[in-house]
């Protein structure tokens, strides 16, 4: 029997939902923009980010002493699946909102959460991720990126790559070795880059829309001071899980292509069993983000259930690609007025770096099965 309280939260949560939903309408319409697939890595406007800041849908659980609304994650959840389900503009303050702001939150000195995190929640400071590097594929252990000693500071030299929106981004979290080890995963430390320093190469890495999102960043002998370490000089990789929990797990990894599917579903008369067997699916994979986002909120690092989220997720949105194909045939077309054509376009375009970014399937299978084997 559910008890006042739950019942209360469910009320307060489709309540926060609906206002979410309505708002999400009415800002696209009157700017104009439309729905996209993808929209949290494609789709950006910095005046609807700053509209969500306005109204405390930014860095929603940043505290209230670091200018943020102190929501819970649960709360988060429910406004960015609205977000992602109305195709809307959000590519901006997507990363500084998803991991920065929490690994702020976790390993931030009280400067270090001063400086950013008010930026954060207003939707204004934007955030690049420095992880992969060009020759590593999906080996996040490789890093050739260093960061050396100099005086009282750092200086960092490398290149990371597929750092979506660098170009438009003011900070970037890199991750670098900074110590010799052994074992790849340790010697390794974390830092926010000012990238508009001396010595920061942003150059541009186009995609098959024409569109410009991926981006590689070169640093060559870029001056840090010791502000700039984020937590633990050799904890890199550490910290680096807990952000990737985050990475894989939330909706972003099952609702890049739920425009597509809501216009599908708009367009079709008839219900065909293929499409019930696909919205169970997603009922089943959405439960089990919930559940991350839960453990997450407790402050727990549910690593193999992240895991275990993107890569289902990551197949569940190649199959409304391939549903939609066959229940709607359509000539795709990036350029088209048909909403649907246009939609199906983007989601086909995009379908071989689903698999791709935030660990490979297969990567993220040899952490299942890592772990199961208790290596």
């Amino acid at each position: 029997m559910i008890d006042v309280r739950t019942a209360m939260r469910r009320t307060a949560a489709e309540e926060l939902r609906a206002r979410v939903r309505a708002f999400a309408e009415r800002e696209m319409a009157s700017s104009g923009a439309d729905a996209h697939c993808d929209a949290w890595m494609t789709s950006y406007s910095a005046e609807f980010s700053r509209a969500l800041g306005a109204r405390g849908w930014a860095g929603m659980t940043i505290p209230a002493e670091y200018g943020g609304p102190g929501r819970t994650s649960m709360e988060r959840y429910v406004v960015i699946e609205e977000l992602l389900a109305a195709g809307a503009p959000v590519a901006l303050h997507w990363f500084a909102d998803r991991q920065v702001g929490p690994a702020l939150l976790r390993h931030g000195s009280p400067a270090q959460r001063r400086r950013y995190l008010p930026g954060i929640a207003r939707g204004e400071c934007y955030f690049a991720i420095g992880m992969s590097e060009p020759d590593s594929g999906s080996d996040l252990a490789a890093v050739r990126t260093r960061a050396r000693r100099d005086g009282e500071g750092w200086r960092l030299e490398g290149a990371k790559t597929w750092s979506s929106h660098a170009h438009l981004a003011h900070h970037m979290l890199v991750l670098a070795r900074t110590d010799p080890a052994e074992d790849r995963r340790a010697g390794l430390s974390q830092f926010l880059v000012d990238l508009r320093l001396d010595g920061v190469q942003i150059r541009p890495i186009g995609t098959q829309d024409g569109r410009r999102h991926f981006n590689e960043v070169v640093f060559d002998g870029v001056r840090l001071d010791d502000g700039c370490l984020l937590g633990t000089r050799g904890q890199g990789w550490s910290q680096v899980m807990a952000e990737l929990a985050l990475e894989r797990s939330g909706p972003e990894r099952f609702l890049s292509t739920m425009p597509l599917l809501r216009c599908l579903l708009r367009r079709t008369g008839a219900r065909p069993k293929e499409l019930g067997v696909l919205l169970a699916e997603l009922r089943s994979i959405r439960a089990m983000s919930r559940g991350v986002a839960e453990a997450l909120g407790r402050g727990e690092t549910p690593t193999v259930a992240a895991a275990v989220v993107k890569d289902l997720g990551t197949r569940f949105e190649g199959k409304v690609v391939e549903l939609a194909r066959d229940l709607l045939p359509a000539v795709p077309d990036l350029a088209s007025g048909d909403e649907y054509a246009r939609l199906l376009a983007e989601a086909i375009v995009h379908s071989p770096d689903r698999t791709l970014r935030g660990g490979t399937n297969e990567i993220l299978r040899g952490i299942v099965a890592r772990t199961a084997a208790g290596v």
